[in-house]
């Protein structure tokens, strides 16, 4: 097979063994330190590029981006291993890849990472094997407005299938630090760091698409409802986009089990609370409200949530506000086990779960802001 099109990495497919996905998540954190703390971008993803080298089939990975006066070619600004000893692999090194490459036009339109199992079977990867290049693995780096900016690569010298796990680690990480490396800016902003990172794990599940940064909307909007000032709303939105970081280390059979979870199977899932409080905390910089909103977003006003049974205001205010956001995005978005409610339904069902699921007080909040809204776009 030359274009791997059968390939749809998600993070679930990196490993079944718990503690590999572990140590998965645990390195994609410890590279996005690497690239926040850097003093500049090439030092910043050569981690990157080491680790895709070291843990995969490829011998050698490389991160283009867009340069030059009329922006007409994607030079080289970090590699790592082996680059094949031809004289077009060396023209390259100078001159950059023009822009008008198949691959560069395929990953211009392409919101996934490609791969190809051999290079010279595929129209995509034309003037690769010329290049000494014999399989590949590419991952598009995109501005906010979807522009391709670069790409992150990585290759091996003979024809190479890969397999199911490397799609998945390189999706991961390329995809995670590629939300940084889009802008040279970004290796100094946290907050670029934290939604990467929210995204790249969203992107396991297409059913929950959007997810983050709806939630994140919503969170925001609450914290200015309570006139909260900027750095708690910051607080806020940094929790909100790891809220769910704990469920990288959730098995697939779990995760994406379209039935009922059985009694162990729920002990499973609700382990992901107190993995994503380890994965964040581990981040370094997180502060405490935030590491609450992640550990208390499953609890409940009555006690009857999860992990610790907190009840009323032992629950931190971070994690009541965003409970609410979470519970409605999920209720009003269509999944494979059921349909979307109406916004009516979705809030009909807050108000009942008041005092029970939610913050009584906070609950009348949400429902006179989401009222709020539905007035100004009638």
């Amino acid at each position: 097979m030359a274009f791997s099109a059968a390939l749809n990495p998600r993070v679930s497919d990196l490993s079944p063994d718990e503690d590999a996905r572990t140590t998965a998540a645990q390195s994609v954190l410890t590279l996005t330190r690497l690239v926040i703390s850097a003093p500049d971008l090439v030092s910043g993803v050569t981690p990157t590029l080491e680790h895709l080298v070291t843990h995969t089939a490829a011998v050698g990975s490389a991160y283009f981006q867009v340069g030059g006066a009329q922006a007409m070619t994607y030079q080289v600004r970090a590699a790592w291993g082996e680059m094949p000893q031809t004289l077009e692999m060396q023209h390259l090194a100078v001159h950059g890849l023009p822009a008008d490459t198949p691959l560069m036009r395929a990953l211009e339109t392409s919101a996934r990472p490609l791969f190809f199992d051999d290079t010279a079977a595929a129209p995509q990867t034309a003037g690769f094997p010329e290049l000494g290049v014999a399989s590949l693995a590419a991952c598009p780096v995109c501005d906010a407005g979807g522009r391709l900016l670069g790409a992150f690569l990585m290759h091996t010298l003979e024809p190479h299938s890969w397999q199911a796990e490397e799609a998945a680690l390189f999706s991961m990480v390329a995809g995670t630090i590629a939300g940084l490396a889009a802008d040279e800016q970004t290796v100094q902003a946290r907050e670029a760091a934290l939604r990467a990172l929210g995204l790249a794990l969203e992107a396991r599940d297409g059913e929950t698409q959007g997810h983050t940064d709806r939630v994140t909307t919503l969170a925001l909007r609450m914290g200015t409802a309570l006139s909260w000032s900027p750095a708690q709303l910051q607080v806020l939105r940094w929790g909100a986009y790891l809220h769910d970081i704990g469920k990288i280390a959730i098995p697939d059979a779990v995760l994406l089990k379209p039935g009922i979870l059985s009694g162990a199977e729920w002990t499973v899932m609700r382990s992901h609370v107190e993995a994503g409080v380890r994965f964040a905390s581990a981040l370094g910089f997180l502060p405490s409200a935030a590491l609450g909103l992640i550990g208390d977003h499953h609890e409940r006003w009555n006690g009857q949530g999860y992990p610790a049974g907190k009840v009323g205001e032992a629950i931190s205010l971070e994690g009541r506000i965003f409970a609410l956001c979470d519970v409605f995005d999920a209720l009003t978005s269509e999944r494979p086990y059921k349909a979307a409610w109406t916004v009516e339904q979705a809030l009909a069902e807050i108000e009942v779960q008041a005092g029970r699921h939610f913050d009584p007080e906070l609950a009348q909040v949400f429902g006179e802001m989401m009222a709020g809204n539905r007035e100004h776009s009638t």
